[in-house]
């Protein structure tokens, strides 16, 4: 078969598997209706997706504030999902024992209101306060959905296929946020209004995905509520749970240090490169949403499958020690990129980070079920997401600030900022593969699988 039949039959067969009918049929009405929500709710979340919003505001608000503040801003509205990821725990103790559901389409239309106030903000100093608040609300409205939504997903779908289905969703999810991230750099480019009429036509869009999220089902819902209530307590907001569960699950914690330091330096990356990018670069709107987020959500969807299967065979530890070295390339290359001054370099980077964000997206969703009984799976992605919070908080206040210290000791040296990066991605790599090599020394001792050991029983 020549290339080009062989090529529109591939997309064809792409395409097809999105398709409810592709997947076993008890779980066809849910996934038909988390696919057309993922999809709407995702046009109204791209809007202030962090290298989107960062590139917009770094060159919007170009001289209503010294740049160094601005520089600073750019790091809050980067920051801004660390703000939600770290009230993750409280939504889990908000949600115990409730309708999942019903909890996660209010959220969603919370999110979507906020999402339209955008457009009230004027091009001042208090305009750009003003969209910063509005921004970090969003991200915690943001950050109890994708923490209750995998308690659904443990629940409604079943391992073998629970992998798949996670790509299939942040599939949509990438493609419709590098489509508005494209779209709102277009039309920023042509006219900096735009974002007024934008932000509430993504708004109604995420008030129809909360609506249609409301009719998803979760099987024993009752039983699940029940179970939360019995083994977790009363709901409650108390950031020591966070450490007692950690204490209570020595693996989970080693794995959850490996995972913050390799997050920590990709989160240091993310204000970085507007600031890059508009600086030394000089690029406009498109250009900047290309390199910092575009790109990199256009390569997705090509690599999510593959990831998937990948994860759906093996034990999420290992994946990591695999997987994390995708995101060592892409560093190293942003970093050559930054100090040669390569603009097409960058690009290049974008697309391994892509590919690397593609297996990310779904360790990040489902790592977690590899340690958590079913009714404690919204309290460790909670503790999961917290912690993603935590070195999100700190991550672009920090990068900023070495980036700035660097930049004023010597102009152009705050580029050097991307080796720490790369660093501390690195420490993290090879921690997953200690992990992983601990991990298969106990499991050939007692002479069990490896993708079958528990890590509680695997000696780490």
């Amino acid at each position: 078969m020549t290339p080009a039949r062989a090529l529109p039959r591939l997309f064809q067969r792409a395409v097809a598997s999105f398709h409810p009918d592709s997947m076993p049929t008890m779980v066809r009405p849910n996934y038909r209706r988390e696919l057309g929500a993922t999809g709407l709710v995702s046009v109204c979340r791209a809007t202030v997706d962090g290298g989107v919003i960062g590139v917009v505001v770094r060159t919007m608000y170009d001289g209503v504030v010294p740049d160094a503040t601005l520089n600073m801003l750019v790091g809050v509205l980067v920051a801004a999902i660390a703000f939600g990821n770290i009230l993750s725990f409280a939504w889990a103790g908000l949600s115990n024992g409730r309708n999942k559901i019903r909890f996660i389409s209010g959220v969603l239309t919370l999110m979507s209101v906020l999402v339209g106030s955008l457009a009230l903000a004027p091009r001042t100093p208090a305009g750009l306060g003003m969209l910063v608040a509005i921004v970090v609300a969003v991200w915690i409205c943001w950050s109890g959905f994708v923490t209750l939504r995998t308690t659904v997903w443990r629940v409604n779908y079943s391992r073998p296929v629970r992998a798949r289905i996670t790509g299939k969703l942040a599939t949509i999810q990438v493609l419709v946020g590098a489509t508005m991230g494209l779209t709102l750099g277009r039309l920023m480019d042509m006219d900096e209004r735009s974002l007024r009429f934008l932000a509430p036509a993504a708004a109604l869009m995420g008030l129809a995905g909360a609506l249609l999220y409301a009719r998803v089902r979760i099987r024993g819902n009752r039983a699940l509520m029940r179970d939360e209530v019995q083994h977790n307590g009363a709901a409650s907001l108390n950031p020591v749970g966070v450490v007692r569960l950690l204490a209570g699950d020595r693996a989970f914690a080693l794995f959850m240090l490996c995972q913050s330091l390799m997050g920590l330096g990709n989160l240091m990356v993310m204000p970085l490169l507007p600031i890059v990018l508009h600086q030394e670069f000089g690029v406009g709107y498109t250009a900047g949403i290309l390199a910092t987020t575009a790109i990199a959500q256009d390569v997705m969807p090509m690599a999510i499958p593959l990831w998937a299967r990948v994860l759906d065979r093996m034990h999420v530890i290992r994946f990591r020690a695999i997987h994390t070295w995708v995101f060592v390339v892409s560093l190293s290359t942003i970093l050559i990129a930054v100090r040669t001054h390569h603009l097409w370099l960058l690009y290049v980077a974008a697309a391994i980070k892509g590919i690397g964000f593609a297996g990310g997206v779904l360790a990040w969703n489902l790592g977690h079920h590899d340690f958590a009984p079913a009714h404690k799976a919204s309290q460790y992605m909670g503790v999961h997401v917290t912690l993603t919070g935590v070195r999100g908080l700190a991550a672009p206040f920090l990068a900023v600030a070495i980036y700035n210290a660097l930049d004023s000791a010597e102009p152009g040296a705050g580029s050097w900022t991307f080796a720490i990066c790369l660093g501390l991605v690195i420490v993290g790599a090879l921690g997953f593969v200690w992990m992983a090599l601990s991990m298969r020394r106990a499991a050939m001792h007692k002479g069990e699988e490896i993708e079958a050991t528990p890590p509680s029983r695997a000696g780490l």
